[in-house]
């Protein structure tokens, strides 16, 4: 079952955009251990904090990611970022409906 881990993670001051490149930095290694959707947004209304969703094939291949060498150097280097004012939510997707709209798309474009 797909497992969704959606969050914020504040920053200290000044330090927002820091964590933004470290948490954008291209990683094909995230995609080959079962991440579908790595996305970091902000909110000027929340000038210190950084939002994060993330979907993955299951809650297993995310806690698994955590233990990549190049998931642990992230961590690491943004640790020193964070003032530790964070907050989330993790759940399992029961369903969607884009999905099902782009199995349809993608069915009606083979069947033509």
């Amino acid at each position: 079952m797909t497992f969704a881990n959606v969050g914020r993670l504040g920053t200290k001051p000044g330090t927002r955009q820091q964590l933004i490149e470290i948490l954008t930095r291209t990683s094909g290694e995230m995609a080959d251990h079962g991440c579908l959707l790595y996305e970091v947004g902000l909110n000027d209304e929340d000038p210190d904090a950084v939002f994060v969703s993330e979907l993955w094939e299951s809650a297993e291949a995310h806690a698994a990611s955590l233990e990549l060498d190049s998931v642990r150097a992230a961590i690491a280097e943004a640790r020193p970022l964070l003032s530790g004012d964070m907050g989330g939510y993790r759940f399992d997707v029961v369903g969607s409906p884009l999905r099902r709209l782009a199995a349809d798309r993608a069915t009606a474009t083979r069947g033509h």
